[in-house]
């Protein structure tokens, strides 16, 4: 973390002996007396042996033999004490150096008083200067006045009236302060190394153990190393997935998103004088006369592309997003914002595309449209048509990504790097040669970078630098650089802690600054947005550019380069005023002055050709039974067709069987029915016979009696006497 910016004044080494005035260090034998009239005890011999510390080295005078074992021994655990409220004297954080002396100490801050006093009644107060060990004067010099202004924020103020008397007496010396620190870098200590580099941009002070090295007073720059400039103005609103970039000395950044809103303001970061601005604009009503101005349309994770004095704003998701890819122009002069009227299909719209400006072209790949579909599309605009074209590339493109980096190399050569889906993170690399519209998959080496989504990158000559992204899971902390004719890769520096250089959506630009490269980052979430700039400046010689031959075949041209075009070649001409010389990969870098090293070249690409004729005639037969397999994968999707259609058929025959079942059921049901109703019937009807059974034999012996009477007046018998009888 970046540590607070001390306040305003001189710079190193002349605020340190303003201070040190103004404290009362004079160089007499009483300046202890002086300094411990001013301040408290503990307070006075800090600075005392910060003092001696900066001016005179390491402490090489002796303990007093006069002292006791118990004396040392609580003289030794206030030095803990005292270290632990001042951790940045060891560079150790407080919490473990609270423990050390509240759980295994007993001194407490009356008794540390106590024996101060005693200290400096016997002029003792060498032990603490002892303590510092092997730390560099620039470093005591920081300390004491941060004690110093902790003590007395107002002392600057008191004392700047012998600025002017202090700063002629500081150059005396100077040149012995970093005389010593180059001797004490090389002992052994615990003491992390400090580096000092002065420049016209500022002096830079960084110890190892920092991540990111805070600026003393103006703008300070080391080598491969963040630092973070003085910057004044009002910064802009936090923010990423934001686009920037660099026109006439300034960084501009547009738009961004933050709490999940998006933005539309522009901004401005003059790179001389380290000065944010807010740039006032216009936006060009294309509508009628008399309607409402028009409005630019906030969005986010866009492509801000500097062109001819003017900024491109390409692509990015908006709130209501339309169907196309929109290309919006600022105007530097006229500061307005218009929209670019362009021609043929032009891409669905997205944001998290990577955009690259070839020449007067920009190729735009990947990124994820509005239904938050992934993409691995390829096209190209032709700024001076303004026409679209959808290119169809051969060979194997990248799989569907948002969020990765891509760079242009030997204005031929497009590097598609990184980038995530919706379930993972990538680190592999693609190469598209614009030539030929083949993507190819060449083999990273060195330390190549772990997964990421979310980072930035820019060129410098042939170094392509890789800062910031992540994987969903945290930051990532490295800054990389990728050699784009080697395609090997190293680590330039690494962070530590949730920084922003260690964020997602930040933006990378690459400036110059007296003909030296720096590299300005701003903004990046990573749990919290941030809106601060960081620079580096490489220590990579970069200022020429390669140019890679019309062999397409990245690995093995970077075996080439390797042979034929070392680093001290390149210095070499340079040394010889050969600047200009634009020098070919392969071909192109022919010491006239050797032969038989050209001969030596010739070979090897003569051997590189045949090995690419190979190449070609196993990728005709991989082609070859690609084609086949193809149709053997089209006969197979027939055949399954038929077995489907077959398999529908069977099933429309099944369920009209199963309704014949159903309605045979119904009609089973209903006869049933009527049985049942039959057989009640059929008992009605034997009842009906039966009775009809007795009434006939009821009438039968009724018939069989009149008959007797008939035959009993025959015989003589009255009917009329047998009642009587009766």
């Amino acid at each position: 973390m970046a540590m607070a910016r001390s306040s305003s004044g001189p710079a190193y080494p002349e605020r340190f002996y303003a201070a040190a005035a103004y404290a009362g260090f004079d160089g007499s034998h009483n300046s202890t007396s002086n300094v411990s009239s001013k301040f408290q005890n503990d307070t006075a011999l800090l600075l005392y042996a910060l003092y001696q510390q900066a001016t005179v080295g390491t402490c090489n005078v002796p303990k007093p033999s006069s002292w006791k074992a118990v004396e040392q021994s609580k003289w030794k655990r206030y030095v803990i004490w005292r270290t632990g409220q001042y951790c940045f004297v060891l560079c150790i954080p407080v919490c473990i150096w609270v423990k050390i002396v509240f759980f295994s100490f007993s001194c407490s801050k009356q008794e540390a008083s106590r024996i101060l006093e005693a200290m400096l009644l016997y002029n003792i107060d060498s032990a603490l200067w002892q303590g510092l060990g092997n730390m560099v004067s620039t470093e005591a010099m920081r300390l004491f006045v941060k004690i110093l202004e902790e003590d007395d924020p107002s002392w600057y103020s008191r004392a700047s009236n012998s600025i002017s008397e202090i700063s002629e007496s500081a150059v005396d010396t100077q040149v012995n302060h970093y005389s010593k620190d180059e001797a004490i870098i090389n002992n052994e200590n615990s003491f992390p190394e400090t580096k000092t580099i002065s420049t016209e941009i500022g002096t830079l002070v960084e110890t190892q153990d920092k991540d990111v090295v805070s600026e003393v007073v103006g703008t300070v720059v080391v080598y491969d190393q963040w630092a973070e400039p003085s910057i004044t103005g009002q910064p802009p609103k936090a923010r990423y997935e934001h686009g920037a970039a660099i026109v006439q000395d300034k960084m501009y950044v547009y738009g961004g998103n933050h709490n999940g809103r998006y933005l539309n303001d522009l901004h401005a970061l003059d790179l001389r004088s380290w000065a944010w601005s807010k740039v006032n604009f216009k936006v060009e009503n294309e509508s009628q006369e008399g309607q409402s101005p028009a409005k630019l349309t906030p969005c986010a994770g866009h492509s801000l592309i500097p062109w001819e004095n003017k900024l491109l704003s390409v692509a990015g998701h908006t709130k209501d997003p339309s169907e196309t890819i929109q290309v919006k122009v600022f105007h530097l002069q006229s500061c307005t914002w218009s929209t670019l009227k362009t021609y043929g299909k032009a891409p669905v719209s997205r944001g998290g595309q990577s955009v690259t400006l070839v020449g007067t072209s920009l190729v735009i790949f990947g990124g994820q449209d509005a239904k938050k579909s992934l993409l691995n599309d390829l096209h190209i605009l032709d700024l001076e048509t303004m026409t679209w074209d959808e290119i169809d590339a051969v060979g194997v493109p990248p799989s569907p990504r948002s969020d990765h980096t891509a760079a242009v190399h030997a204005e031929r050569y497009v590097l598609i790097f990184g980038g995530g889906s919706h379930a993972t993170c990538f680190n592999d690399l693609h190469v598209l040669d614009l030539q030929t519209m083949e993507w190819t998959r060449p083999t990273q080496q060195g330390e190549i970078p772990t997964p990421r989504a979310g980072h930035a990158g820019v060129t410098v000559g042939e170094n392509w630098f890789i800062v910031g992204g992540g994987d969903n899971k945290s930051g990532v902390s490295e800054t990389a650089v990728l050699n784009m004719s080697t395609l090997v890769w190293s680590v330039v520096t690494t962070v530590q802690g949730r920084v922003p250089l260690a964020s997602e959506g930040l933006s990378l630009v690459l400036s110059s600054y007296n003909g030296e490269d720096v590299l300005v980052s701003f903004g990046g979430y990573n749990g919290r947005y941030s809106n601060e700039v960081n620079v580096l400046k490489p220590s990579h010689k970069s200022t020429l550019q390669s140019k890679i031959t019309e062999t397409p075949v990245p690995d093995i041209v970077s075996a080439v380069h390797n042979v034929t075009n070392p680093t001290r070649d390149v210095d070499s001409e340079l040394e010889v005023g050969q600047e200009g010389k634009i020098r070919e990969i392969v071909m192109d870098n022919v010491d006239q002055e050797s032969r038989k090293s050209r001969d030596e070249r010739t070979s090897l690409i003569a051997t590189l050709k045949v090995e690419r004729e190979e190449l070609d005639l196993s990728l005709g037969k991989e082609k070859l039974q690609t084609l086949h397999l193809k149709q053997e994968l089209a006969d197979a999707e027939t055949r399954n067709s038929d077995l489907y259609k077959e398999l529908q058929s069977v099933r429309g025959q099944l369920a009209a069987e199963q309704s014949r079942c159903f309605k045979l059921e119904v009609d089973v049901a209903e006869l049933r029915q009527k049985l049942q109703t039959m057989e009640t019937l059929q008992k009605e009807l034997e009842l009906l016979q039966r009775q009809k059974a007795a009434s006939e034999q009821a009438l039968d012996a009724n018939h069989r009696q009149g008959s007797g009477g008939v035959w009993g007046w025959l015989a003589g018998t009255p009917g009329g006497q047998k009642r009587d009888d009766a």
